[in-house]
């Protein structure tokens, strides 16, 4: 069964950063590719960064230079280092993870919210 723990989210100031971890169980994340999402109040939800198996990472134009998503494989965990947060990146953030294509994924968290003012 995999579950899916975010953390790190919370309230800053446009131009500060923080930092999101998802925590992973009965799931491996080098083994496919993991991803960030976010979803904002009567907007869909955008991919924010993917990252594969081989370390690969793709970013939405939006965060581009940024936002910048990591695995660290020895605490199972994925990453999203976000700096010069900007109050449009305001949103519920997901991470998502077992997919083979970084496209459709299998399995989600409960989000955490990011809010910049």
């Amino acid at each position: 069964h995999v579950q899916l723990v975010e953390s790190g989210g919370g309230s800053v100031q446009a131009g500060g950063s923080l930092r999101l971890s998802c925590a992973a169980s009965g799931y491996t994340f080098s083994n496919y590719c993991a991803g960030w999402f976010r979803q904002a109040p009567g907007k869909e939800r955008e991919r924010v960064a993917t990252i594969d198996s081989d370390g690969a990472t793709s970013y939405a134009d939006s965060v581009k230079d940024r936002f910048t998503t990591s695995v660290d494989n020895a605490k199972n965990s994925l990453y999203l280092q976000m700096n010069s947060l900007k109050p449009e990146d305001t949103s519920t953030y997901y991470c998502a993870a077992v997919s083979s294509d970084c496209v459709f994924f299998g399995y989600w968290g409960q989000g955490t919210q990011v809010t910049v003012s």
